[in-house]
């Protein structure tokens, strides 16, 4: 996807309003105060715990193939996706409704539905054809560089568990900070939310601790992310249904922030087109926003 990550940051463009979002240090902490709130409803009476703990080995191996279960199911499945793109204030900055079937050739995977309202125009529904055409393996690599995803530059084997209930436990990742310039690890703090009962992946969350500089332009101020998945199908893993994210960004004397809200409906597993190359993707590659 082509939403998220300092880039995206960057694209959201508007002040932050008080009387839309909560002040820029409350908003940090929303996304975890949030997330501890519906533990608490999950496990009933239950205290969270206090303390960060190390993980077991045996919860550590839960993690790992919950991710990548998921990771490699992701590209299993067509949806329709909904997404708003809102500047501070809340007004609406970009409105898009496509549908994405991984079964079909490159150049047809993505079909713009409504853009802003409107039917899609020539020059959007290329856009659209070219975005599929990338995922083409035979396509001459690009000169563009890429930065990793979020899936890639977790550090699963050395997470530790930052609360639990008992139905849930709550696991902080670390980030790797080599090649890592999109989630400087000291920067973001990752968070994945699984069932106790079939370790199932709920949630992932991405807060950003403090402000930092990207490339020495854009100062990232604040900004969150919450991934929420589930199990369309009991015979598979859960699938990406909702992404939410909130930034807030400065460009030298000129400020900005917006919103994301990403929905995808009308789910449907279906066999990838890249099957019949065996494409093998790249460890929990697509785990990203």
């Amino acid at each position: 996807m082509e939403v998220g990550g300092v880039e995206v940051l960057a694209q959201l463009p508007g002040p932050v309003e008080i009387s839309r979002h909560p002040p820029s240090h409350m908003r940090r902490y929303l996304p975890m105060l949030l997330l501890h709130a519906q533990l608490l409803l999950g496990g009933g009476a239950a205290v969270l715990q206090a303390t960060p703990r190390p993980a077991t080995p045996e919860e550590l191996s839960f993690l790992n193939d919950s991710l990548h279960k998921v990771a490699d199911d992701l590209r299993r499945w067509a949806y329709t996706e909904h997404r708003i793109i809102r500047d501070s204030k809340g007004r609406v900055k970009s409105e898009q409704v496509v549908r994405y079937d991984p079964s079909r050739p490159y150049a047809e995977q993505w079909t713009p539905l409504k853009i802003d309202g409107r039917e899609p125009t020539a020059r959007e529904q290329t856009k659209f054809r070219r975005k599929g055409e990338e995922a083409d393996p035979e396509r001459p690599a690009s000169n563009r560089k890429r930065y990793p995803s979020l899936g890639e530059v977790l550090d699963v084997g050395k997470s530790f568990i930052a609360s639990e209930t008992p139905t849930h436990r709550v696991f902080e990742i670390p980030l790797l900070k080599a090649g890592n310039e999109r989630f400087p690890p000291e920067k973001f703090q990752v968070h994945a939310r699984l069932t106790r009962e079939g370790s199932r992946l709920e949630n992932i969350s991405v807060l950003l601790r403090e402000s930092f500089r990207s490339k020495l332009v854009v100062k990232v101020k604040s900004g969150d992310a919450s991934l929420e998945f589930a199990q369309v199908d009991p015979k598979h893993p859960p699938t990406l249904q909702a992404i939410t994210g909130d930034a807030d960004w400065s460009i030298l004397f000129f400020g900005g922030g917006g919103s994301l809200d990403l929905k995808r409906t009308e789910l449907k597993r279906v066999k990838p087109y890249d099957e019949r190359f065996e494409v093998k993707i790249g460890t929990l590659k697509t785990i990203d926003f």
